[in-house]
């Protein structure tokens, strides 16, 4: 029990807020103005966040490590609070082509991006020492390089944290916790929001538990309508990692997380009476269930985004996090 559950649980939660503070501070004496007015640029609006969040999150597979990224830059002042609203909504649609290319997992580069980066850190910072004084800009390249490596390298930790907290998947499963959850959820849908909920907080992945739900249902286990729960308990549940994330945090940083968490229960809570609905309208795109339970968190997660993106337009919102 020990080696296979409370271990990795430790372990993967001192690396990831280990990955964050290194991150966090090479963020700060990394960004210049290049970046300031780049992410100014992509975050100017909250659509325009959303927009680049939902590419970020597609390309590198994981809506945690988008946020978590969200929550480094905007504890460095780099976000304004309405831009970090648009990565949060853009971070649910684009975690949306996890459950499609559920094979691909970021986790795995994670230690030959450590590596990597950590050398090029090393090499960096011996050119900078043998570098004559007189030559300022090249010194001045060589330090922005080092600290950009060690964001990547701090990054490369979160990651490495996520994967050993989620090894944990296939301790619950022996443990019977899984089948605890459904066996409750048949007798009432909301233990099936609960499961998800609950599976993902601990797993750390909301695509894990989508992908067992998934598995289940094309077995003949799951009832879609109960994936169809599950996938809104798991958009819950995968908040837990940003608010672990936030703490020691800034102002801006906390607002990020329990923003992630506030937008994410209410679209859940929103959807709650409809479940039903949900999964009739995947049912028409799809035969098979697994597709059925994917299509469903595709519908969802859209349909959510948009509705609270007007709501990101409010001028409660036009506060620059580098004030906070």
């Amino acid at each position: 029990m020990f080696s296979t559950f409370w271990f990795p649980v430790t372990y993967g939660l001192v690396v990831f807020l280990l990955g964050m503070k290194v991150m966090e501070i090479s963020l700060q004496r990394f960004a210049g103005p290049m970046l300031h007015q780049w992410l100014n640029k992509a975050t100017s609006t909250p659509l325009k966040g959303m927009m680049t969040s939902t590419g970020l999150t597609a390309l590198l597979q994981s809506s945690t490590a988008v946020t978590v990224l969200a929550i480094g830059f905007a504890n460095a002042g780099l976000l304004n609070y309405a831009g970090t609203l648009g990565i949060i909504l853009g971070t649910n649609i684009g975690t949306t082509l996890t459950t499609e290319l559920i094979s691909l997992q970021i986790g795995q580069a994670a230690l030959p991006l450590l590596i990597l980066s950590l050398m090029v850190w090393t090499a960096a910072v011996i050119l900078s020492e043998r570098l004559p004084s007189r030559l300022v800009e090249l010194r001045s390249r060589f330090e922005k390089t080092q600290f950009l490596c060690l964001a990547l390298a701090g990054f490369a930790l979160v990651l490495l944290g996520i994967r050993v907290m989620q090894s944990i998947g296939p301790s619950l499963q022996q443990l019977g916790v899984f089948q605890w959850f459904l066996d409750h959820a048949s007798r009432s849908i909301l233990w099936g929001i609960l499961a998800g909920a609950a599976l993902t907080a601990l797993m750390h992945s909301s695509a894990a538990v989508i992908a067992m739900a998934m598995s289940l249902a094309v077995s003949g286990v799951l009832p879609p309508t109960l994936g169809v729960a599950i996938v809104l308990g798991s958009n819950v549940g995968t908040c837990v990692t940003a608010l672990i994330a936030a703490i020691g945090s800034s102002q801006a940083g906390r607002f990020v997380a329990w923003s992630h968490l506030g937008l994410n229960v209410g679209g859940a809570v929103l959807f709650v009476p409809f479940i039903g609905t949900l999964a009739a309208v995947s049912s028409w795109l799809a035969v098979d269930p697994g597709s059925q339970i994917a299509h469903a968190q595709t519908i969802f997660n859209v349909v959510c985004s948009l509705l609270a993106l007007p709501l990101c337009y409010l001028p409660l919102w036009r506060k620059d996090s580098k004030s906070s």
